[in-house]
């Protein structure tokens, strides 16, 4: 995973510089996240990955698959991409720049993980307690794991606020083993 990462961010770089320029990150948005659709489909990826199969060839049914609003320049970047065998990182391009854009715009993501469904009134506390910490606004996602047993984990970026009934005993049995 970290070398797809390490590998897609230049390339998540660019197009987000690019689109900063031309003051279009929503639309930059739209063309990645109908790019990585594209490239979901099973038959597209087996494409994408026969090397039998030029690259310009993939590059132009992508482009036309995509439609129109992928525009000159979602096109060229295809094409580049096509090129550089890096297709297949389309979907962690797409990810990296949607953290570029909300850090741009100030914006945290968060992803809450309880042992039970929280109530909106639940999820409004925390975002509220993540906005305050932060200073920053939240976007949460919200999912169900019963495994944690209790309580939640809130992953913001690269930390982890693990309150959950799980990470406790974790934490307890790594104590007691030391």
């Amino acid at each position: 995973m970290s070398e797809l990462s390490t590998l897609a961010r230049p390339y998540a770089e660019a197009v987000f510089r690019m689109a900063q320029g031309e003051n279009d990150l929503a639309g930059w948005s739209a063309r990645l996240q109908s790019l990585a659709l594209v490239l979901a489909d099973p038959q597209m990826g087996r494409l994408v990955a026969d090397p039998s199969v030029p690259s310009e060839r993939i590059a132009t049914l992508i482009i036309e698959v995509a439609g129109p609003d992928l525009g000159e320049r979602g096109g060229n970047f295809v094409k580049v991409l096509a090129e550089n065998d890096r297709l297949s990182l389309l979907a962690e391009i797409g990810a990296q720049f949607e953290a570029l854009k909300a850090d741009a715009e100030g914006l945290l993501e968060a992803t809450i993980t309880s042992a039970q469904p929280l109530t909106q009134a639940q999820i409004d506390d925390l975002v509220a307690g993540l906005k305050a910490r932060f200073n920053r606004d939240v976007n949460a996602q919200v999912a169900v794991d019963p495994e944690l047993i209790g309580g939640a984990v809130i992953a913001i970026g690269d930390q982890v606020i693990d309150g959950s009934v799980k990470g406790r005993l974790q934490r307890m049995s790594f104590a007691l083993q030391a």
